[in-house]
């Protein structure tokens, strides 16, 4: 196992080469540039790396966060919304196999993406996240939304009106460099927690450092975007989250409560589709978990899991293939030396993996 500043560019590549190959939407949060960061924050982050054969290249990556106790769990699990590994499309492997490997008992995970077929067997869960299409462009889905929830629609629209006679002109800002702009969002969403009585995600210094580092991320499937509603010169509402070349994840939406009234957060999540759609962005991802707005901008759900893969017992040894290009050992994962030569000795490389 390696740590993700120990992963060469050529690597990193790689792993987003896999990730494109996929069916699956690409959510900023499987790239390498958000496992990065949370490696910068959160010590105990690596990174499996998986070999086929004698290949030099790549066939999957595992990026999760190995506990004091050997347990293993998703790479942000708790913040990040779409989880699991980045394989070779029709790789042969079993979790148990990658998680001895892995020198770890056990696999959490709470926002594991359907197509994941090596962990969804063992998910506990399923649960509904809710997306906005804007594929066919925001007018087609101002259409959608007048068809499903038109009183909804209507009256978002006249609070904004209202908002600019009110407060000032309206404006909306989808990339926003300003940070006090982002101190403000903190505020806001930390207030909201308690106000909720739901844990506080910024009184954990990891996270706010995470959000930090990610809002300076700037990489085509993984950026790092604050959107900010504007009334007059003041911020009334905010959302901060990642981005890739299709997908918004909506991650830190919130408002101040001043404005309540007027419906800013609505307002902001309508501005965001409109101008997501102008970047050629299809899918808005508001994540899992019930909540009325999202019952009203939502137009389809998809399925994310939530459980635990866990190691069988040790049984026959698994034979871990070992490579160690420039003094460095890297591989299908090497985190027990005297486990690799033991099952080296034992099954003489009848369990290394193999092309299907």
């Amino acid at each position: 196992m390696l740590r993700l500043e120990e992963l060469g560019e050529g690597e990193r590549e790689r792993w987003r080469e896999l990730r494109a190959a996929t069916e699956a939407p690409r959510s900023p949060f499987m790239e390498p540039e958000f496992a990065a960061a949370v490696s910068r924050v959160r010590p105990g982050a690596r990174v499996a790396v998986l070999y086929e054969g004698a290949s030099a290249e790549p066939a999957g990556f595992l990026p999760y966060e190995r506990g004091a106790l050997g347990q293993g769990r998703a790479i942000g699990l708790g913040v990040s919304d779409c989880q699991g590994a980045v394989l070779r499309p029709g790789l042969a492997l079993e979790a148990g196999e990658l998680l001895r490997a892995c020198s770890v008992s056990s696999f959490a995970f709470d926002n594991l993406e359907a197509d994941q077929a090596l962990f969804v067997p063992h998910a506990a869960e399923e649960h509904a996240t809710f997306v906005i299409d804007v594929e066919k462009g925001y007018e087609t889905y101002e259409s959608v939304l007048r068809g499903q929830s038109p009183k909804f629609l209507k009256t978002t629209l006249a609070k904004e009106r209202r908002l600019g006679r009110q407060a000032g002109p309206v404006r909306f800002v989808f990339d926003e460099r300003d940070p006090a702009a982002l101190r403000a969002l903190i505020g806001w969403k930390s207030a909201q927690y308690r106000r909720t009585g739901r844990r506080d995600r910024f009184a954990q210094e990891w996270i706010t450092r995470l959000v930090g580092r990610l809002a300076g991320t700037r990489a085509p499937e993984c950026t790092g975007t604050l959107s900010v509603l504007y009334a007059g010169d003041r911020p009334v509402a905010a959302h901060f989250g990642l981005r890739s070349a299709s997908v918004l994840a909506c991650w830190f939406p919130a408002y101040d409560p001043e404005f309540a009234k007027f419906s800013p957060g609505l307002v902001l999540h309508l501005r965001m589709a409109e101008a997501a759609a102008g970047e050629g962005i299809g899918l808005l991802d508001m994540g899992r978990g019930p909540a009325e707005y999202k019952d009203s901008l939502k137009t389809g759900e998809r399925a994310v899991y939530e459980g635990e893969a866990t190691r069988p017992g040790l049984g026959a040894a698994l034979q871990l293939l070992r490579r160690e290009p420039a003094r460095r050992a890297h591989g299908f994962v090497v985190a027990r030396p005297r486990l690799a030569s033991l099952a080296s000795r034992t099954l003489k490389g009848a369990a290394r993996l193999r092309r299907p």
